[in-house]
């Protein structure tokens, strides 16, 4: 069975934000921004799966839109918690270049998709 990157990807880093909402919601008591970061960081993989499993073409690109916009939207409340103090320098930089390397295949899944329509 081929591997798919940007499914097993997107699901590691969904386990990644719940365990990370798990832990701002228990230690920190903020429950808040993490549920916006727990719900939009979960998104990208579902959107993900629903675009490989699509009926068609233009199905696959909006998903996949959708996922990027997800994973933008992700970058931004950690970049929130991170610059109100419930992220360490270290957790923060760990989980975005995460989300980074997330946006970038992305991006990439993206515009090849427009360009092979």
């Amino acid at each position: 069975m081929k591997k798919n990157l940007i499914e097993d990807k997107s699901f590691a880093f969904a386990v990644r934000a719940v365990r990370l909402y798990k832990h701002l919601t228990n230690e920190k008591h903020e429950y808040i921004i993490s549920k916006q970061f727990l719900r939009s960081g979960t998104s990208i993989g579902a959107n993900v799966c629903e675009a490989e499993r699509g009926q068609s073409r233009a199905d696959f690109v909006a998903k996949m839109a959708i996922a990027l916009n997800e994973a933008n939207e992700t970058d931004y409340w950690l970049r929130l918690l991170y610059a109100s103090d419930y992220l360490t320098q270290a957790e923060f930089e760990s989980i975005s270049g995460d989300a980074n390397e997330l946006i970038r295949l992305l991006v990439s899944i993206c515009k090849t998709a427009e360009l092979t329509k």
